[in-house]
């Protein structure tokens, strides 16, 4: 993803990863510049769907704003 993830990008990052049957799944956001409520909880959805399999590899932006959140222990984050 690059760019704003927000209430009108959130379902398609959703549908996108969605799209191919995976076990594992990276959610590349180091490109994000805006992250919003809607993509936290598509993130967390993705997580629920992926459990164990999921690992988001943010950008600065994105780790703040799940760190503020309270999700910026999660095992699916990775370092930024």
């Amino acid at each position: 993803m690059t760019g704003e993830v927000d209430m009108a990008t959130a379902d398609t990052m959703i549908q996108t990863t969605l799209r191919e049957p995976a076990r594992q799944v990276t959610l590349d956001l180091r490109a994000v510049t805006f992250f919003d409520s809607a993509a936290i909880h598509a993130v967390v959805q993705l997580a629920q769907r992926f459990p164990g399999a999921l690992t988001v590899l943010p950008s600065r932006q994105v780790s703040r704003v799940l760190e503020i959140s309270g999700l910026g222990g999660q095992e699916w984050l990775r370092p930024a």
